[in-house]
């Protein structure tokens, strides 16, 4: 125990020492959709600084150590590829490929998890439920684990969503079925750790939440399941908490927004549920409130400091709409809506200084003001051609990625 504890902490000082800009993981630096950076508004077209063709896939680009690694499939085989590129020019510094065997689907035959990187260390999850470790350096194969057919669950309709969550000296991962609804593998030789529950995955990925009221806590995992929201001990996979969810059978929903000790779920079936998680002798998960109106697909939304948070949400007849949503964080109201922000979806970042930046699926940039009493737009661009992939944001430059290219557009000096 006091290794994982030990190794939690390198982890968690390891995270620290990134830089600010980089964009590690799923959702940014602390998986929450957020940036240190500062977004002014343009004039113009922000420059394209370099374009690069890639495989298919939904996977965003993760970026840091002057990387940026894109999770591609090889067009035309049932193989997929890492890809590292040189951040500031796109000029490619390695790709490694492996078999992944066969996966259709008219909407996307590619990886749609994001790389997670760790130290010198990047882990992938592809669509067929292939982990993989790579070295960062070198493209090197440190390990690979084929998920499903190792702990003989079966795949999931859409694929394989969920981006690795590393804590410590384990990589978590969704998998799905009886005893390995998650799944906990070691980051150095990709065994089997531990793994809970028995209910099927869905698309959303894990997420770290400290539970109020008791200072000094391990964070808990929280993973969404088609039935409930869990808070899984790391070091064993033990429940901590749970916070029961109407049946979800197609599975779809948004990885959950964490702010401070809540918990904020989406789903098309139950709209919107924050849920309040405190320490004591034993640990509790209470709703906090619930709108039911607040439905969401797939897209995850961010928090807008203390006191608002901004949610994507659905509607799917009687012609689909993604509208962003803004909530006051402590009660559910809605402060405000732009209806039609997309189609079915669109990417968010938050800014370090009071801006979101909105990639909708015609890849089309906005950049917003998230302090306002209403919707403001600042200013606009056409960046990629029409995408469902959320973007990435580091050292000024922004990272979107549709169905052909990875583009890398210049935001701030």
């Amino acid at each position: 125990m006091f290794r994982f504890f030990a190794a939690v902490s390198v982890a968690f000082a390891t995270t620290a020492t990134l830089r600010a800009a980089d964009w590690p993981q799923w959702l940014g630096l602390k998986r929450d959709g957020g940036s240190s950076e500062t977004v002014e508004p343009w004039t113009g077209e922000p420059k394209v600084l370099w374009k690069v063709k890639v495989g298919v896939g939904f996977s965003t680009p993760a970026v840091a150590g002057g990387r940026v690694f894109v999770h591609a499939r090889v067009n035309g085989k049932d193989r997929e590829e890492l890809i590292a590129l040189d951040a500031k020019t796109g000029k490619v510094q390695w790709r490694t490929a492996y078999d992944r065997g066969p996966y259709n689907s008219v909407l996307n035959t590619g990886p749609q998890a994001t790389p997670t990187v760790v130290g010198t260390r990047v882990y992938a999850y592809g669509i067929t439920g292939y982990l993989t470790c790579f070295e960062a350096d070198t493209g090197k194969q440190v390990w690979q684990v084929d998920t499903f057919r190792k702990l003989k669950a079966p795949l999931p309709q859409f694929g394989v969503c969920c981006s690795p969550l590393v804590v410590g000296n384990k990589v978590l991962v969704a998998v799905g079925g009886k005893g390995s609804s998650v799944v906990a593998f070691e980051t150095e030789t990709g065994e089997v750790a531990w793994q809970a529950l028995d209910e099927p995955a869905g698309t959303s990925s894990p997420v770290l939440v400290v539970a109020g009221g008791k200072a000094g806590r391990l964070p808990d995992v929280a993973v969404m399941t088609t039935l409930r929201v869990v808070g899984l001990n790391p070091l064993d996979g033990a429940v901590n908490w749970e916070f029961a969810l109407p049946f979800q059978p197609g599975g779809t929903s948004p990885t959950p927004l964490v702010i401070g000790d809540r918990v904020v779920t989406s789903t098309m079936t139950n709209g919107s549920t924050a849920i309040r998680v405190t320490a004591g002798e034993t640990v509790t998960a209470e709703k906090e409130w619930q709108a039911k109106g607040l439905s969401g697909y797939f897209s995850s939304g961010v928090a807008g400091g203390k006191d608002r948070l901004f949610l994507v949400t659905n509607v799917t007849k009687p012609v689909p709409r993604a509208d962003l949503v803004c909530v006051e964080t402590a009660t559910g109201k809605e402060l405000w809506k732009k209806e039609g922000l997309g189609y079915f979806h669109f990417g968010l970042i938050r800014t370090g200084n009071g801006k979101l930046l909105a990639l909708d699926d015609a890849g089309t940039l906005k950049l917003i003001d998230a302090t306002a009493k209403e919707f403001k737009e600042l200013c606009s661009a056409k960046v990629c051609d029409g995408t469902l992939v959320a973007p990435a944001l580091s050292n000024g430059r922004l990272y979107a990625r549709d169905a052909t290219d990875v583009v890398c557009v210049q935001l701030a000096p």
